[in-house]
């Protein structure tokens, strides 16, 4: 079962986020994110609602601050760090939105050589491994397909 990051953040991503993580659960996928609110949520909201399993890389010290919707709560104590947390456990990374933060997690995705898919007008990174997709539905097809998902 592949595992498959959302990474990202801004209320304003919040239906692109909840449908991206219902394709990849309808496809079979785990999510993992950052278990908390906004984009994060959101993913872990639409793959919970198809049925499938979530995963929550928290920076804090407690499980209790994962949202509602995650089923394994990984605290990490590392603040800002538990982004290469989330990407070292994905075969791919489908970037919602997002900010700084966001942008730390594409950075460490590609020095691990996870493929990234950066969704719409998320932010504006390129290069190698860097795939830009215009819907949910095509974020999720290049995801799996760089992560060499069938």
């Amino acid at each position: 079962m592949a595992q498959i990051a959302v990474i990202g953040s801004g209320a304003e991503w919040v239906p692109q986020a909840e449908e991206v993580g219902r394709l990849l659960a309808e496809r079979g996928c785990v999510v993992v994110c950052g278990g908390l609110g906004e984009v994060m949520e959101a993913a872990a909201r639409g793959a919970k609602e198809a049925g499938g399993t979530t995963v929550g890389i928290l920076p804090g010290e407690s499980t209790r601050d994962a949202n509602a919707w995650i089923d394994y709560a990984v605290a990490t104590g590392t603040g800002h760090a538990r982004n290469l947390a989330v990407v070292a456990s994905c075969e791919a990374a489908v970037a919602v939105g997002g900010r700084w933060g966001t942008l730390a997690e594409i950075a460490y995705a590609r020095l691990l050589r996870r493929p990234v898919v950066a969704l719409a007008s998320g932010p504006e990174v390129g290069g190698e491994g860097i795939e830009r997709a215009a819907t949910p539905a095509e974020a999720v097809e290049l995801a799996l397909r760089l992560a060499g998902v069938p």
